[in-house]
């Protein structure tokens, strides 16, 4: 835990007697080193046994390829999070920045003791957001492990497109096991048509232009690179 994080913590402990009994107060005071491990070693975001468990579940991702398309898509969506985080981190610097000044020079005590809490809201949202940041990266280094462990060359790492009749005829399959006679007239529609329309792509072979099309593609890019 950063050390402004506790001077803040610290610094607030007076202003609580506003909020908390002084029995309260007191128990706070005595927690502080507690919360303060409470504080940096809380769970942010999904562990890799949740990961692999629960986002990555066998019957919703079957295959390699499968699994290991939706590592990108998850690594995509906390890179994403992670450059919005950082514009808003350097917002809050810029804050940080304009409210020291503001409490050096204001002169005025009511602005300046809201400066002062703006300031120490502020501190407390920059350390935040740095122990968000470094969760964020934990977790787009723990996509890039698992992408590497699944893309074991069995299927095209290029083309999403490739994977999925397989994948998904796999995954509507287990769908339909567990339809019942207590399943709704339209939860059956919708399996069975996606089900027999993905049977009914693969034994066309519809699609298979399109695979050779999307290769041409890139070998004609790799060409002229």
């Amino acid at each position: 835990m950063k050390k402004d994080v506790r001077e803040v913590i610290q610094g607030e402990e007076p202003h609580l007697n506003n909020l908390l009994t002084q029995e309260d107060l007191s128990s706070f005071k005595g927690m502080v080193d507690e919360l303060r491990d409470t504080w940096t070693k809380k769970q942010m975001f999904r562990t890799e046994t949740e990961a692999r468990f629960s986002v990555l579940q066998d019957n919703r991702y079957p295959t390699k390829a499968s699994k290991y398309w939706q590592c990108v898509r998850e690594q995509s969506s906390y890179l994403d999070n992670l450059m919005a985080l950082s514009f808003d981190y350097r917002r809050n610097e810029a804050k940080i920045t304009w409210l020291e000044n503001k409490v050096d020079k204001e002169e005025d005590e009511y602005k300046k003791t809201k400066y002062k809490i703006d300031l120490d809201e502020a501190i407390f949202g920059k350390a935040s957001m740095e122990k968000v940041a470094r969760h964020r990266m934990r977790e787009i280094k723990m996509w890039s492990k698992l992408k590497k462990e699944f893309n074991d060359g069995s299927f095209n790492d290029k083309d999403v497109n490739q994977h999925q009749l397989e994948s998904y005829g796999l995954q509507y399959h287990e769908k339909a096991k567990t339809l019942n006679d207590n399943s709704s007239e339209a939860e059956i529609f919708n399996v069975m048509g996606q089900l027999q329309s993905l049977q009914r792509i693969k034994k066309s072979g519809e699609l298979e232009s399109s695979y050779k099309e999307k290769e041409q593609i890139t070998q004609d890019d790799k060409s002229k690179v």
